[in-house]
């Protein structure tokens, strides 16, 4: 099973209705290297972690549960939602304390950062006049005061950005910290650039894979620019599923159809590349083994 960089499992189980344990099981059977549950409220953190152990002790095969346990990663952050910008300070203490008393291990933050997309009717509710200058300067101080605790923990950080690549830039500047994960990236080849040259990784999702034949040799252009050790996937479930299950409730089942997509544009088989970013993923997050 190939390894998903970035997921939301509670909320994949329990708003949208994919069945938690088969879908956990099923990565054990396998052998998935790496999996990471994305955190995006200051409070979720043991929510989260507490889900996921239930859903553990409900496989019947105790050896499929032990892999779960050993693949099964978690990140803290916060998603930049209106109520969370403008409450940043008590949001960040909230999102240390979770970090402090946690059981597992948090071996990132976020994901955090910047969204200019408007969308009201879409799931994230996001209205351009809800951003006005003084929301627009805290969505800002609040996605650097996360850098800064990521800086502070020197844990990787998982960034949102999209359509605000300018503004991204500016505050990864100014905190000075480029250690983490470009999330979802859907900007072009010299935005790639940019990023990779501070530093940071880039994660594909099954977006790549809604590109129009029109789009289809920017695309493979942009896949075959980041340089191997810099790629990681993944499938933002329950968000996003790739192409033939678009439309449907996302998970980490559907990683394979990413990774086909994606290996098929670099000229190179879907092991190779799970092998690519598996090495990333290990570098990456320091893990043993």
């Amino acid at each position: 099973m190939f390894s998903d960089t970035h997921f939301h499992f509670k909320l994949m189980a329990e708003e949208y209705g994919v069945d938690a344990v088969e879908v956990l099981s099923k990565m054990a059977e396998n052998n998935c290297y790496f999996g990471l549950d994305i955190g995006t409220k200051a409070s979720d953190l043991m929510e989260r972690i507490d889900f996921c152990e239930s859903t553990i002790n409900q496989i019947n095969d105790k050896e499929f549960a032990r892999k779960v346990s050993s693949f099964l990663y978690f990140s803290a952050g916060i998603w930049p939602d209106i109520d969370s910008i403008h409450d940043a300070e008590n949001q960040i203490k909230i999102l240390r304390q979770n970090i402090a008393v946690s059981t597992k291990k948090v071996i990132a933050i976020g994901e955090g950062g910047l969204d200019h997309h408007w969308n009201p009717s879409g799931v994230d509710g996001r209205c351009e006049s809800d951003f006005d200058s003084k929301t627009y300067i805290c969505e800002r101080n609040f996605f650097e005061m996360q850098l800064e605790l990521a800086k502070e923990l020197q844990l990787p950080f998982i960034i949102h950005s999209r359509e605000a690549f300018e503004d991204t830039l500016s505050c990864i500047k100014n905190v000075g910290y480029h250690n983490g994960i470009v999330h979802c990236f859907s900007y072009g080849i010299e935005e790639a650039r940019t990023f990779l040259d501070l530093g940071w990784h880039i994660a594909f999702g099954g977006a790549v894979t809604y590109t129009k034949k029109a789009k289809m040799e920017q695309m493979k252009e942009l896949l075959n620019f980041v340089p191997e050790d810099r790629f990681l996937c993944e499938t933002d479930s329950p968000y996003l599923s790739p192409v033939p299950l678009r439309g449907n409730p996302n998970s980490p089942l559907n990683i394979n159809y990413v990774y086909e997509f994606i290996a098929n544009a670099k000229s190179i088989t879907s092991m190779e590349l799970s092998n690519i970013v598996d090495r990333n993923i290990k570098n990456l997050f320091h893990l043993d083994g």
